[in-house]
């Protein structure tokens, strides 16, 4: 598929409104607490929404509680969704670096955002790049990879496949019964979906694209709701999103407009935060947390990106990455995703691109560089995801035969090694909210 499809168009990104004369970017005033500030709140805020108490019961086979039991306890998978989207998947043509793009990607995340934008995923009307789809799911469903779609619906030109009519209505048909094919068709494969793309900004520098002007037709809470509605209806279990860069009062107002009966259309707030011209500062992060929260949904960081390579003019025009700003790029992302990962709203976040490699604009924003060596950001991601944040811990049952202990929310790996030489290995999930209370039989 051709990366031009990939390309977002995005005003609060782009580069001509924010470079200054001299070609480059100045970052906005500091309003509020000081990243510092920010940073320790943020660490006990991971401590009391990220983690639970639980208790591990050993019992003998009669029932009867095993004192002396030793405990063991191995994080599997968060259940916090630290992901990117995986574009890259089967286009490298060296296999060595498709072998590292891949491997990289599983030891390090939990969540692949695939691409389904209409253009390119159906070129040809009624050939649907399906088979494509279903090979990156086998692939990420055998490492434990949960998956979500995006987008379904945009009115952009990689929304707009060429084939489409002149009837509006008929425009309206199509879009509709995508939706409804795809969600249904990868129901229990891809269960999160990213519904609806940039609808705040409906019709705006697309006027000549068929798929805007049937959108306009219908204003953006029509627009969004009925395709919300549809694949509700396709798939009654799935996380639907709506998405956008518009981080501003009219966002608010289209997604509190999108209710029926009261409640909310969908599931999930996405909110996108491209930072190639500069690093937003923590309480300007912590600030749209607070705002979306409000409304009542869990919120995913749809679509983030740090550069670590400098800018060189207007437009797509981006250096390779720098020792300098790699540096810069790792210390400021593992401040936001401490931010992000602290909030108990945020339940997910997306990195955009995972290799420089065919990156959105060309720009060095990738965990890894073009030949998949890892940049000092990765390393620094991997100390906290599967480092910091990740538990493991072991001890001895009392004479109730309990282990109590704080995980991380998440599967784990439970070993009870008993006094008789025996083992016994379960997986047990560790939940927010839940009392997470486990019994370990020996028998």
């Amino acid at each position: 598929m051709n990366r031009r499809i990939f390309l977002k168009h995005t005003a609060a990104a782009s580069a001509t409104c924010l470079l200054g004369r001299a070609g480059r970017a100045a970052a906005p005033p500091q309003i509020g607490p000081g990243d510092d500030e920010i940073l320790a709140r943020a660490k006990p805020g991971i401590v009391r929404h990220r983690c639970g108490d639980g208790v591990v019961s050993g019992r003998g086979a009669d029932g009867k509680p095993v004192a002396s039991a030793t405990v063991k306890i191995e994080q599997l998978r968060h259940d916090f969704l630290f992901g990117c989207n995986f574009f890259m998947f089967g286009k490298l043509r060296d296999p060595k670096l498709e072998e590292e793009y891949r491997g990289r990607f599983a030891a390090l995340l939990n969540y692949a955002t695939l691409a389904f934008y209409w253009a390119g995923y159906e070129p040809q009307r009624g050939q649907p790049g399906y088979d494509y789809t279903d090979r990156v799911i086998e692939w990420t469903r055998s490492r434990g990879i949960t998956c979500k779609g995006h987008p379904l619906v945009w009115d952009h030109p990689a929304g707009n496949p060429r084939w489409l009519p002149d009837d509006l209505q008929e425009i309206g048909r199509l879009s509709h019964a995508r939706v409804r094919e795809i969600v249904a068709r990868f129901k229990g494969r891809i269960d999160i979906w990213d519904v609806v793309n940039e609808a705040v900004h409906l019709g705006l520098g697309n006027k000549e694209q068929r798929m805007s002007q049937w959108a306009v037709t219908l204003g953006a809470t029509k627009y969004v709701a009925e395709h919300l509605q549809i694949a509700r209806a396709a798939n009654p279990k799935a996380t639907l999103l709506v998405n956008d860069y518009r981080l501003d009062p009219p966002y608010v107002k289209l997604l509190d407009s999108l209710r029926a009966d009261g409640k909310l259309l969908y599931d999930v707030i996405g909110l996108q935060s491209h930072m190639h011209e500069h690093a937003w500062p923590l309480c300007r992060v912590w600030g749209h947390c607070e705002t979306y929260a409000k409304l009542g949904a869990p919120l995913h960081f749809t679509e983030t990106t740090v550069v670590s390579g400098p800018r060189r003019g207007r437009g797509e025009n981006w250096g390779p990455t720098t020792p300098e700003l790699e540096a810069k790029q790792a210390d400021y992302v593992a401040k936001l995703y401490t931010t992000l990962f602290a909030h108990p709203a945020v339940q997910g976040l997306t990195w955009w691109d995972f290799s420089d490699k065919g990156a959105w604009q060309g720009a060095a924003a990738g965990f890894l560089r073009k030949d998949m060596s890892p940049k000092p950001v990765y390393d620094r991601l991997l100390a906290l995801i599967k480092g910091e944040w990740w538990t493991r811990t072991s001890g001895q049952t009392n004479d109730r035969g309990e282990f109590a202990t704080r995980a991380f929310f998440g599967t784990h790996r439970v070993t009870v090694e008993w006094p008789s030489g025996a083992r016994t290995v379960k997986e047990v999930h560790w939940q927010r909210g839940q009392p997470n209370r486990f019994e370990i039989s020996a028998g």
